[in-house]
């Protein structure tokens, strides 16, 4: 629910007239705040109930409009910037939040007294347990022979065997890149010109097939081998470049490894 204001320029609620007036669509001069006012005071009167959110909402929309008109009509310098108009919104943003934080402690409260009506109703027992009346522990060791026990205490005592960890599942091997330019390094001479498919036909895991390509691109970076590929995802051509004299490898050194 809205304030609404009646007046001979507007006509509908208050914070739409606000928005109106800051946007120079109406003028505040042709707004009649005395009788706007006595409107409202008039139409609060006639209320069973207050409704304190429409209440604070005009309160705060009506401070505002008296504030530009008196700046409007006062003799000032210049003209106001719409920002120091409008600096009434920050206050009743902050009014409409304290009360709806008014509101949630107010509900919070009635709850509360729902609840404290409800145990109201219950009656506290008065009787309690005869004075006679004693209540016995159960033997928890009933029916237990002394063999029982013996084994049991054998069971609890036994030396626990040491847990064992299944490393099955992971992968410890350590493929070297050296050895794989070693091993490549005497096959290529022998084979001729081959692919990169030929060469790890026979190759069973990934890694093992990752590291040949490693050990090709070191061959290459020595001036070794020559790869070459026809066309985008080719098969690698793979030949071995006689060396030279004079040529010094460089690279992967006999420690060089890659572990997968």
């Amino acid at each position: 629910m809205t304030a609404t204001v009646h007046t001979p320029a507007y006509d509908g609620p208050v914070d739409v007239l606000l928005q109106l007036v800051n946007s120079h669509q109406v003028d505040i001069f042709d707004i009649p705040l005395a009788e706007v006012v006595d409107a409202f005071v008039a139409e609060v009167a006639s209320w069973t109930e207050v409704d304190l959110q429409v209440l604070s909402e005009f309160l705060v929309v009506a401070a505002v409009l008296i504030e530009l008109k008196s700046r409007r009509l006062l003799p000032g310098s210049g003209e106001v910037e719409p920002d120091e108009e409008l600096v009434g919104w920050e206050e009743r943003d902050l009014l409409l939040a304290r009360l709806l934080e008014c509101q949630a402690y107010a509900a919070a409260a009635d709850a509360f007294t729902i609840l404290i009506e409800q145990a109201a109703r219950s009656v506290p027992r008065t009787a309690g347990l005869d004075p006679d009346l004693v209540i016995h522990a159960p033997d928890l060791l009933e029916g237990v022979t002394p063999d029982q026990m013996a084994a049991a205490f054998m069971r609890a005592t036994a030396e626990r065997p040491a847990p064992v960890v299944d490393l099955y599942h992971v992968t410890v091997d350590t493929v070297t890149v050296a050895d794989a330019v070693a091993e490549l390094a005497l096959r290529l001479p022998r084979s001729g010109p081959s692919t990169f498919r030929q060469l790890t036909g026979h190759l069973t895991s990934r890694i093992e097939i990752i590291v040949r390509f490693l050990a090709l691109l070191e061959l290459c970076k020595q001036g070794r081998v020559s790869l070459d590929q026809g066309h985008t995802f080719g098969d690698l051509a793979v030949e071995w470049v006689a060396r030279t004299p004079h040529t010094v490898p460089v690279g992967f050194g006999p420690t060089d490894e890659y572990e997968g």
